[in-house]
């Protein structure tokens, strides 16, 4: 099985290679459209800033590619905001797989809620296959400031300031807010799912 990390310019794609190889899975790191398009598994990731991330997939026509993939795809935290329409993230257009828009936190006069969310929280209502042997209210590590609401997409929810959207589907395209390279055996799991769609 070929299984391809989209290289740009964004952050923890290491994280994400050591994560793999945990449960004994082998990635290539690549921006090379040819090997990204006939990959069985893509792994979309990333950790950094929506306009300055777009601007270098455009720049190789990676957003197109991206687009029009037939074959299993998992954006995980930035990497599922840029697979949305857009981010309110200095103003971005994105990729447009989910019809979705991508909002700042705004937690209006309460204090005790900080921005970005950064630290481990619960996924629930889980509706995929993706999350496979995973229990409700499993916890899940984030680190992010803009969110996806809830819509027709929506396959797991998180309530930090409002519920949203902690995972995405459409077709063969998944999305998770969370980092599963981080959060334990839970995404360890989910990583497993996500191999053997």
């Amino acid at each position: 099985m070929k299984i391809v990390i989209i290289k740009y310019n964004a952050g923890n794609i290491r994280s994400v290679l050591f994560a793999l190889e945990r449960i004994g899975a082998e990635a290539l790191v690549t921006d090379d459209p040819d090997l990204i398009i006939n990959a069985d598994k893509i792994i979309f990731p990333g950790v950094g800033e929506a306009s300055s991330a777009m601007n270098y997939l455009k720049d190789r026509k990676l957003d197109q590619l991206i687009k029009n993939l037939h074959q299993p795809v998992l954006g995980v935290c930035l990497g599922m905001q840029l697979l949305c329409t857009y981010s309110e993230e200095n103003e971005t257009h994105c990729i447009g797989v989910f019809n979705e828009t991508v909002k700042k936190f705004s937690p209006g006069g309460d204090q005790y809620i900080k921005v970005p969310q950064v630290g481990w929280n619960n996924i629930y209502d889980l509706n995929s296959g993706l999350f496979s042997g995973v229990p409700q209210k499993s916890y899940a590590y984030f680190v992010h400031g803009y969110y996806v609401g809830l819509g027709e997409t929506t396959i797991a929810k998180t309530e930090y300031v409002q519920p949203y959207s902690s995972a995405l589907q459409k077709n063969n395209f998944y999305g998770v807010q969370f980092h599963p390279e981080k959060s334990a055996f839970v995404g360890e799991r989910i990583l497993k799912n996500f191999i053997q769609l």
